[in-house]
Parts: C-alpha cells; structure tokens; sequence
C-alpha cells in the first residue's frame, strides 16, 4: 500500500522507496580508528578536506526559540537523523513531495560511553505545528528540515543539539566501499521490490543494493514498519562493525572511498563538526549501542490513512529519561 500524503498536499507519482540507514555511525568510527593509528594534525586536514563534501542545510531556520524545549542540564547530546528521498529532497524549498522515512533520535550521554538510538515510526500520529495532527513524516513536506525539527522537538520535549540527513543514492555506495556487510536474516522471505530476490534464514553477506532491499521490506511481516525498523537497526549495527575492522583501516584506498561514499550521502547542520564529534566519540563502539522504538500502542485509520498511535505515558516516560540522561 502506498504511503498517503498529507490532505493539502498533492500526490506524487509512484515511486519506490528506498530506505535510508545511519551512516553516521559508520563514517564516526572510521574517523575515530584513523585518531588511534594516526597524527592528530594530519588527520584533521585529511578530514577537514573530506568534510568540505558534505552538505550543509540551516536545519533551525524560523524555528521559534520560545517554542523549543529548554537544554537538559547535562553535556549529552541529542542529534535527529532523518533519511530523506534524494539529495534535491534536502532543500528547504521542496515541492511537498519530499517523506522523511527513517526519523532516529541519537541520545549521547554526557560521559560519551554509549549511545541510545530512538527510531520514531514515520507514520506516528502527533501533532505537528501550524499543521493539527498528521504522520509524523509529513512535517517535512510542510515544512523542509526545520519544521521537522520542530516537531520532533514539540513530540519529544528534547532539544535537538544537531540534524543529519541520509540520502539513499550514496548508501550502496558506502556499503561497497565497506566491503559488505554481515546479516542475520531471521526467516526466510521474498523481497517485495524488483527483482524480487529471496532472502534466507541465518547469515549472510550483503553488498550495498542488497543491504538496501533488506532494509526496505515491510509488508511480509505482520508487524510492517516495526519489522523494517528492525532490519535498519540491524544494518546500521552491521556498518558500525564493518567500519571499525581492522582490516579497513588498514586499506587506506577502501579506507578513503568508504569516508568519500559517506560524505557523499550526508547533509548536517551548519554548526556539526564530524571531526570534533569523532573526537569525542573514540571509544564508541557497536555493542555499546541500544536501539530503541518509541513506545506506540498500535495501529489504526485516521481517515483512509494507516497510522501509528503514540503510547503517551510510556513516550513520556522515555523522552523524561532523555533529558534526564538516565535512559535505562
């Protein structure tokens, strides 16, 4: 079933939609083994020049300051990733075309030793400023990256320290220059996109077109978006590892295309250092990630549209323990 769009806007033609992933922690980690292995002057030019790639968006733009959560009192971080459709997709003027299907609250905790991924269900039904209710995804066809902001910021009552946007044409890309990535498959199914490729139970190698169909399927399982989430989070674990294995680091060629690829498919905030967050982030690894779904208590129709209610004691109870840094 296609997504709907939001009432006042118009429809637009059919089109595949590719799932977008979180390649920051991926292009964070093979920053940070280069700070292990490397001189600290040379490697800040190295990725300063690396960093002149990526896109910049004025992610708060009109976002009014007195309607923004106030900053917790601690030195965490909270950063929104949002996957975009296409690059042309990024911009603040968009036709109203423009979905955000993967939206992640990244929460840092102040002593910087691990890190909770929220990933919020592109179809949840909140309220989104100056619009009444809508899903969740479609505060950025309104309204490009700040009203998704916004939103985010009004759903959550956390503050967003810094905004990533993903575009799904570099994630083959970055998955390749990894060398591929290992999956658990958890049952056997058949992809539901061209060319329908089956996908098999227990482990297995996945270049970056195939990490992606992985990642787009939702309508075998019962459970739909959840279970593509799920499969996000699987493949966003998978590039972390990838991309701290020794054996990249020693690959400067593969090295440098994967920090290239990643660039390519990222825009962050005017205000984001990749280098400084990198630095900050060293000792960050896989298994110190908890990825975690916004709390929802099932799904209905808000007219002919399929949405996800908000369970909103336990979304409360969650996004309190954000700004509290205590998030279990």
């Amino acid at each position: 079933m296609l997504d709907m769009q939001p009432d006042d806007q118009p429809v637009p033609p059919a089109r595949t939609r590719l799932r977008k992933l979180l390649f920051v922690a991926g292009i964070l980690t093979g920053v940070l083994l280069l700070v292990c292995g490397g001189g600290a002057i040379a490697l800040r030019m190295y990725v300063g020049s690396v960093e002149g790639d990526v896109d910049r968006v004025d992610a708060f733009q009109g976002v009014p300051e007195q309607a923004r959560p106030s900053k917790a009192p601690t030195n965490a971080l909270n950063i929104l990733v949002l996957g975009s459709d296409s690059r042309a997709d990024r911009d603040l003027d968009n036709d109203g075309s423009a979905r955000t299907d993967t939206i992640i609250l990244v929460h840092i905790p102040a002593d910087r030793q691990t890190a909770q991924l929220i990933s919020i269900p592109r179809d949840s039904w909140v309220h989104i400023p100056g619009k009444k209710f809508h899903k969740i995804n479609a505060a950025y066809a309104f309204g490009g990256t700040p009203l998704m902001v916004q939103t985010v910021e009004s759903f959550t009552n956390v503050r967003i320290d810094h905004v990533v946007l993903i575009d799904f044409f570099g994630f083959k890309e970055v998955i390749d220059a990894l060398g591929g990535v290992d999956i658990e498959v958890e049952r056997e199914f058949k992809s539901s996109h061209p060319p329908f490729r089956v996908f098999r139970k227990g482990m297995q190698h996945m270049n970056g077109e195939v990490a992606l169909d992985y990642s787009r399927q939702r309508k075998q399982f019962a459970d739909g978006d959840f279970s593509r989430i799920e499969h996000q989070q699987q493949v966003i674990k998978a590039v972390m590892e990838q991309a701290a294995s020794a054996g990249l680091l020693s690959d400067i060629p593969r090295l440098n295309s994967f920090l290239r690829a990643t660039a390519n498919a990222l825009t962050v905030d005017q205000n984001m250092s990749l280098f400084d967050l990198a630095l900050e982030l060293r000792q960050l690894r896989s298994h110190q990630l908890k990825f975690i779904t916004s709390p929802s208590r099932g799904t209905g129709m808000e007219g002919n549209q399929s949405v996800v209610y908000v369970d909103e004691p336990k979304a409360r109870e969650l996004y309190a323990a954000v700004n509290a840094d205590r998030v279990p």
